[in-house]
Parts: C-alpha cells; structure tokens; sequence
C-alpha cells in the first residue's frame, strides 16, 4: 500500500509524541498572556519564541492559515518544528488560529492531529459570513452542521474549538449568535473566543458586559484589542488603536474575567498600524500586565 501524506504525518506525530507534550502545569491563578503571532508577520517561526519571551509574553498565538506563521499545506514539515522552537523559548502555544469552516479542509486532519499530540489545547476556527440573500435562520442552521463537524474533529484529536466573535457581517458578530449554534455542544468541546472589543461595538453601552456574562462560562480565551468610532464617508467606523485610548472598559471586562474565574490564554492583538510595531506591542503588553494585576491581584503567571 502506498504510503498516504496523511498517513506520514499522523505516523510521524506518533514518533514525536514522547518529546513534543507540554510538561504538565499547575492550574493557573491568572491568565497566560499570549501575541497573536500575526502581528509579527516577518518575523519566522523559528525566532518567534525567543523575541516573545524577551518582551515578557508566556503564549503564543500561532497563526496556522494561509499566509500565517505555518502554512496549513505544509503542516507536515513545519507544525512540530513551530511549537518546539517556540516552546524551547519557555513560551507556551495554547492556541492556533485557522482559517477552518468546514471538514472539508483537507489540511485539518494533519494540523489538528500534530497539535493534539503536543498538547496543544485550543484551535480557533475561520469565520462564516452572512451573506446578503441569506435567511438568517437557515444561514445559523448551516454554520452549527459546519462547526459540529469541526468541534467531532478537534475531539477526535483531544482540541477544544473556539468561535471567535467578529464585528461585521458575519455569524457569530453576536454572541448571541454563537450560544444558539454552540448550546447542545459539550462545553469542553467548544466554548467562545471572546472579543471585549467587538462585543462593544456590537453591544454598545450595555449590550457588550451582558454578552460577556452569557459567555464567560464558556470562554475558552479572550482577544485584547481596542478601538473607537470615527465619521467616514458619512458612516461610523471602527478605528483600532492602542489599548486604553479606545472605548473599551477595560477596568470592568477584567474584573468581570477575574470574578468568573477565568484563567485561560489572553491573545494581544495590534489591529491598528503603528510607526514602532515593537514599541506598540511592548506598550499594549504592559497594559494587560497592568491590568490583570489589577483584577486578579497579583502579577500574571509566565507559563
């Protein structure tokens, strides 16, 4: 029998599996601060972990898509030498990114099977847009068939889903949105992938810390991103900036994420284009670590 790529790299990760596992931690006290690995996108994989963990970062947010730090196709040569060089640096991967809307990703298998036997614990998954013929309800019904097949394949490779909550036309914009399609699932199988900033500007005034109390027993990590309203072209328009300089509460999200216990990975992202993308990251990272000490009362954990 011809020897498969699939059957390669789910041989290969077996091969791997004695060296490639996380060493077992105690439980968090405080969550792990992680980049979102795109906002270094020149940067290769092999020098991510050593440049995050001079900055202060314990996680690491792994772009697996195209275009993003392990191009999904080449998953086979490149999955298991990303998360080693990262790990080799004392920064944990606690999440991949993915572009993933369906089983029919033929590069999912071979992703989700490595980074199940590293430990890898969390892959968030693509988006689904709404389109503009589309009924609403029968647009919901088509994503929950989509993102039942995906969380079967992260169970299968011992992965929890996360649904990330965009802004704009696409499922899952509202959290509410996400709780019908994720509400007969296991939760944990999938949970959310909270977004403070998106929820804002979905929510307005009030609307974001009720979606944030429906989801945070289910809050499997949460993006750092802020942003504010600005006139263009006679409609308002999210502009991201550095954090603290949005209109994003800040103060009570973390508050709120202390109070319901949440421990899981915090993935900092730079939406907005800074002259210094270093200076801005170095900037952004010290307002988290400002404010979960604030809320949990004490120092973010390192790993």
């Amino acid at each position: 029998m011809p020897l498969t790529r699939r059957a390669f790299t789910l041989g290969a990760a077996a091969a791997f599996q004695a060296n490639a596992q996380a060493p077992a931690q105690a439980p968090r006290a405080t969550p792990l601060i992680c980049l979102f690995s795109e906002c270094l996108p020149k940067i290769h994989y092999s020098e991510l972990g050593g440049i995050l963990r001079d900055m202060g970062f314990g996680g690491c947010d792994l772009t697996v898509r195209p275009g993003g730090h392990v191009e999904p196709v080449l998953s086979a040569a490149d999955m298991y030498r990303a998360v080693e060089a990262i790990r080799a640096e004392t920064v944990d991967v606690p999440v991949i990114t993915t572009a993933s809307t369906s089983t029919a990703d033929s590069t999912l298998p071979n992703v989700l099977a490595l980074c199940g036997r590293m430990k890898v614990p969390l892959f968030k998954m693509g988006y689904w847009p709404y389109r503009p013929t589309d009924r609403i309800e029968t647009r919901i019904e088509e994503v929950r068939r989509d993102v039942t097949g995906l969380v079967s394949f992260g169970q299968g490779y011992h992965m929890v889903a996360a649904f990330h909550n965009r802004s704009g036309d696409f499922v899952g914009q509202a959290v509410w949105d996400i709780r019908e399609i994720i509400s007969g699932m296991e939760p944990d199988r999938i949970g959310y992938c909270f977004d403070p900033s998106n929820a804002t500007a979905e929510g307005g005034v009030a609307g974001w810390s009720i979606a944030l109390r429906m989801a945070l027993p289910r809050i499997k990590m949460v993006t750092v991103q802020d942003f504010n309203w600005v006139k263009e072209g006679g409609k308002q328009t999210m502009r991201m900036c550095p954090l603290g300089e949005g209109i994003v509460d800040w103060p009570r999200v973390f508050a709120m994420l202390a109070n319901g216990g949440f421990t899981g990975p915090l993935s900092l992202y730079v939406s907005y284009e800074p002259q210094n993308q270093i200076a801005a990251i170095t900037r952004d990272l010290a307002f988290v670590k400002k404010h979960v000490a604030a809320a949990y009362g004490s120092a973010p954990d390192k790993l």
